[in-house]
């Protein structure tokens, strides 16, 4: 489910919003029950915090880099073509985990984040950096600005692969909005939901296994990814998602002694902790003037609706808000999209549905002047 909004060109319009607040539940978990230095867990597609413990402390993150790494190379790749390259020395000189490449092998950049999300190589990041940045130096500036983009505030990327340097950092909520992201992209979703992946290479006869890291996928039974991730100045740092009942959360621990038990004590208290709210504008009907038409006014009426998880209690926190023009001007089309209303929880938006037209109105007919002529003599003389 992807939090895609719809976007009009600027018009004057009329805002009506409610701003409910009930008494809810407080909800708790003792930090002492897990291990890691900061933790969090958010619901998937509102980016609802359920729990947090330091989870705006800025720490290395170590491999989990490699979310951010691997989306930008699947993004490349459905963009411009999953077309091979080849590898060089350089691409693949650096210490620590390896997928297994050698130069002269063919690649694409699908395989290379593959290579990233189960192994966690640090060649085919550094590979991947070179195909799409030229330089590691150029692609961190396309990962730290990518970070904005999607809301991660407090987060500074050093390195493709997530090897400490200089001030590598991130915070697990900026990772949790990291995970969230980078699961709404399908061919990323497929990937880490796998235990290992066979590799052919088309240019020799060499195959190799790549085998994922995240034991979660066999210890928590609704886990369906993401990415681990260590280095001693790290720690153990892990983040992961779990689907239930068709709710998708997201867990991040940084420094986390006992990560594996961590998350499953986040997701037994997260999927206990969340309600699901159906956002309907099918009921949603107004008339609005309409400038020049062959009616006065039209009719607007909402046409879709969707779903959005939060914690219990924040949800009667919503503000909802119609965005209308105070009047339009004829000719209207059936289906054209007029408007739409919005959801915010607090100051971010967790979603949206348009408003239309409900029927179309031609624009009023211009007399022919010699019609107009006939019809003043015409009533002359009737006179």
């Amino acid at each position: 489910m992807k939090l895609s909004f719809f976007k009009f060109k600027p018009f004057k319009f009329y805002i009506l919003a409610f701003c409910v607040t009930l008494p809810c539940e407080v909800f708790a978990i003792n930090g002492n029950d897990i291990s890691a230095r900061s933790a969090v867990i958010i619901c998937s597609d509102s980016f609802d915090k359920i729990w947090g413990k330091n989870e705006n402390e800025k720490l290395p993150m170590a491999s989990t880099t490699k979310i951010m790494t691997s989306i930008l190379a699947l993004q490349k790749a459905a963009a411009q073509g999953n077309q091979e390259f080849e590898i060089t020395e350089e691409m693949i000189n650096v210490e620590g985990t390896s997928m297994g490449l050698m130069p002269e092998d063919k690649i694409n950049l699908e395989t290379l984040a593959k290579g990233m999300l189960l192994p966690s190589g640090n060649d085919a990041a550094n590979a991947a950096a070179i195909l799409i940045s030229g330089t590691l130096e150029k692609f961190v500036e396309l990962m730290n600005e990518h970070g904005k983009q999607i809301g991660m505030k407090n987060t500074n990327f050093c390195t493709p692969s997530g090897l400490d340097y200089g001030n590598h950092c991130s915070t697990a909520i900026d990772m949790a909005v990291l995970g969230a992201y980078a699961m709404e992209n399908e061919n990323f979703s497929s990937i880490v939901r796998k235990n290992h992946i066979k590799i052919n290479f088309s240019d020799s006869k060499r195959t190799i296994m790549l085998e994922n890291h995240n034991k979660l996928l066999k210890l928590y039974k609704y886990c369906v990814g993401i990415k681990t991730g260590f280095t001693k100045k790290a720690g153990r740092c892990l983040v992961s998602c779990a689907e239930k009942n068709d709710v998708r959360l997201v867990a991040v621990t940084l420094n986390a002694p006992n990560d594996w038990d961590d998350h499953k004590k986040l997701y037994e208290f997260g999927f206990n902790s969340v309600v699901t709210k159906t956002f309907d504008e099918s009921n949603f009907l107004k008339e609005l003037p309409l400038i020049k038409g062959e009616l006065e006014k039209f009719e607007v009426i909402g046409t879709t609706k969707f779903k959005r998880t939060f914690r219990k209690g924040s949800e009667q926190n919503l503000t909802r808000v119609v965005e209308l023009p105070k009047s339009l001007k004829a000719p209207v089309e059936k289906g054209s999209v007029v408007g739409q209303v919005s959801y915010f929880l607090g100051n971010k938006k967790v979603g949206e549905n348009i408003l239309t037209v409900k029927e179309s109105v031609p624009a009023k007919k211009r007399k022919n002047i010699f019609k107009i002529i006939g019809e003043f003599f015409s009533n002359i003389f009737k006179k």
